[in-house]
């Protein structure tokens, strides 16, 4: 998930993996794969770096989907 802001002033929160592409145009706008766009007041340069940390966190920080512990753990016990 990355922050960015609308040209409204609004904070809003994307979900990286669903940016299809950026583009300036002027202003930058973000298009979803759900087909969804939005306009942001950040830059094109920006976006990507947000886009980038994003993924740098996520490959350093898994979320494990398996074994002891995990919700999918047959083992666990609610």
């Amino acid at each position: 998930m990355i922050h960015v802001t609308k040209l409204n002033g609004t904070d809003m929160v994307l979900n990286a993996d669903l940016i299809e592409f950026v583009e300036s145009t002027p202003d930058t706008l973000i298009s979803l794969t759900t087909g969804r766009k939005v306009m942001v007041k950040e830059g094109l340069d920006d976006i990507v770096e947000r886009i980038v940390a994003y993924r740098r966190r996520s490959v350093s920080h898994p979320v494990p989907v398996g074994g002891e512990g995990s919700i999918f753990d047959p083992e666990r016990r609610q």
